[in-house]
C-alpha cells in the first residue's frame, strides 16, 4: 500500500525516531540544524539577529525554536505542542527477580490506557546518568525485549464482561527475563552499561520508559488511517517543525514553536508549560534585537498561540460519547477546541483568527465541545494563556485510542494542519 503523501510518512518517520521526549527533542533539533537552525545554549549570553533562526532546549526534553522578525513590537506567532505521552516508566530500583523472572518495576505516567499496554512486543528507551561524564546518554533499545504478559482468560473468566482490572504495581511489571544460578544484583546496570558502551561502574541514574517497538504504519482500504504510538502529540510537535520550516523569509513578526515536556502529568516542571521557558526566551528575543520590557508586554498583546494538541474524533462504536452537533471525523481538516469551563483556551476571537488562516490555506475546519456531562481533558494552552498573558487557540487532528499504545488518525489531516500552521507563520 503506497503512502497517501510525502508529510504523512514524513510523521510516521518522526514519530517512530521519537520513541521518548528526548528522542523527540534530539530528532526535532537534527531537522531544525538541517534546515539552518542555530542550537543555543540557555546559560550562555546570545547574539541574535532579525531573520536568524535558532533553538534552544531545556532538560533535553523541551525545545523552543523561533526565527526573529524585523520588528520587536510586531508581536509573537507561535505554536505550542508536548513531547510526552502517556506510558511505563521505570522506577530508580526497576529490577528485581520474583518466581524465577528478571522483571522492571514501573511506574504509570499521565492516563495510560493500560490494557493496551499488555501483550505487546516492548523495550526501553530514555536517557542515562553516568559518573564521569556530565552529559546524558541517550538510550534506545531497537529490539523486543520485554512483555507486560497477560493472564489467561482461564485464570480470569470475567475478564471480558467485568474487564482486565489492572492492578497498577501488582499487574503492570513487565517480564525481561529469567533468573540465573547465580543471580547478579547489577543485571540490570550491566544491561544498560553494555547498551550504551560504558563500564556497568559509570551508570548513576536514569529516566527510562517502555515503548512499542512495532513501526508506525499505514492502514485502511484507501490508505486512509495511520496507526502509531505517540501520535498524541507527537503529531502536533511534527505539524509545528514542518510549518516552521517551510516557512522561510523572514517577516516582521518572530514566529516560533514550543515542544514542552510533562503536559500528560499538569506540566508543572521548569521544562513544562508552567515553567518560565518560553516567556525567558520570548523576552530575550524581543532585549536582543533593540526592545526592553516595554516592548515585551507590546508585543505580547499583539501575538497569537496556537495550542495544537490532538482531539477527539467520534467513534462510530462510542457515537453516544460525543456532542451530538460537535462530532470531529477523520480526514475532514483541523478541529478547533471550546470549553466554558476553560479547559482550552479558545475564545471566538482567537477561534476565528485561526479559521481565517484555515481559508487562506483552503482547508476546512472543524469544532469539538465536550458532552456537558463528561469531564473535559485539557492542554497547555489555559496554561501558556495564563502564563504569558497571550490570546490562545486551542486545536488539533482529530484521533481515535487516545492514551493507548497504539493510536489511530487520519492519513490526511496532518498536511491540513501544516498547510493553515504556515498561514499561522507567513
Amino acid at each position: 500500500m503506497s503512502d497517501p503523501c510525502p508529510v504523512t510518512r514524513r510523521l510516521l518517520d518522526y514519530v517512530d525516531a521519537s520513541p521518548t521526549p528526548f528522542h523527540a527533542v534530539a530528532e526535532a533539533t537534527r531537522l531544525l540544524e538541517a534546515g539552518g537552525y542555530t542550537v543555543l545554549d540557555e546559560s550562555e549570553a546570545w547574539q541574535l539577529e532579525a531573520g536568524g533562526r535558532y533553538a534552544v532546549t531545556r532538560n533535553d526534553s523541551t525545545l523552543v525554536a523561533f526565527q526573529v522578525g524585523s520588528d520587536p513590537t510586531a508581536g509573537f506567532r507561535l505554536v505550542g505542542a508536548h513531547t510526552d505521552s502517556p506510558n511505563l516508566r521505570l522506577k530508580p530500583n526497576a529490577p528485581y527477580g520474583k518466581e524465577g523472572y528478571r522483571q522492571l518495576g514501573v511506574e504509570v505516567y499521565g492516563g495510560v490506557l493500560l490494557a493496551t499496554w499488555t501483550d505487546r512486543d516492548l523495550s526501553i528507551a530514555g536517557r542515562v546518568t553516568l559518573r564521569d561524564d556530565p552529559t546524558p546518554r541517550l538510550l534506545r533499545v531497537d529490539r523486543p525485549l520485554c512483555r507486560v504478559a497477560n493472564i489467561a482468560i482461564h485464570l480470569n473468566r470475567e475478564a471480558n464482561d467485568k474487564g482486565l482490572g489492572l492492578n497498577k504495581q501488582t499487574h503492570l511489571p513487565p517480564l525481561i527475563g529469567l533468573e540465573g544460578d547465580a543471580e547478579d544484583p547489577r543485571w540490570f546496570e550491566d544491561f544498560v552499561a553494555g547498551e550504551l558502551g560504558v563500564e556497568s561502574e559509570q551508570i548513576l541514574g536514569y529516566d527510562l520508559m517502555l515503548y512499542d517497538v512495532v513501526p508506525s504504519t499505514v492502514s485502511g482500504l484507501a490508505g486512509e488511517f495511520i496507526h502509531a504510538p505517540r501520535l498524541d502529540n507527537l503529531g502536533s510537535c511534527h505539524a509545528g517543525i514542518e510549518a516552521l520550516l517551510n516557512v522561510q523569509d523572514a517577516a516582521a513578526h518572530t514566529r516560533g514553536i514550543a515542544l514542552y515536556d510533562h503536559e500528560e502529568v499538569g506540566s508543572r516542571s521548569a521544562e513544562g508549560a508552567m515553567g518560565n521557558f518560553l516567556e525567558s526566551v520570548l523576552e530575550r528575543v524581543v532585549l536582543a534585537t533593540g526592545g526592553d520590557r516595554e516592548t515585551v508586554h507590546r508585543a505580547v498583546a499583539k501575538s497569537l498561540l496556537v495550542s495544537a494538541d490532538m482531539a477527539h474524533a467520534v467513534h462510530p462504536n462510542y457515537a453516544d460519547k460525543h456532542e451530538p452537533r460537535h462530532m470531529p471525523r477523520l480526514n475532514q481538516g483541523p478541529v478547533i477546541k471550546v470549553n466554558n469551563q476553560l479547559r482550552y483556551a479558545t475564545n471566538a476571537d482567537t477561534a476565528s483568527r485561526f479559521e481565517r488562516f484555515a481559508l487562506e490555506a483552503d482547508v476546512a475546519v472543524q469544532k469539538f465541545v465536550n458532552r456537558t456531562d463528561l469531564a473535559c481533558g485539557s492542554t497547555i494552552g489555559p496554561i501558556s494563556a495564563s502564563r504569558l498573558g497571550m490570546p490562545t487557540v486551542d486545536v488539533g487532528n482529530p484521533m481515535l485510542s487516545m492514551h493507548s499504545v497504539r493510536e489511530m488518525a487520519g492519513a490526511h489531516d496532518q498536511r491540513a494542519m501544516i498547510k493553515v500552521l504556515e498561514r499561522l507563520f507567513a
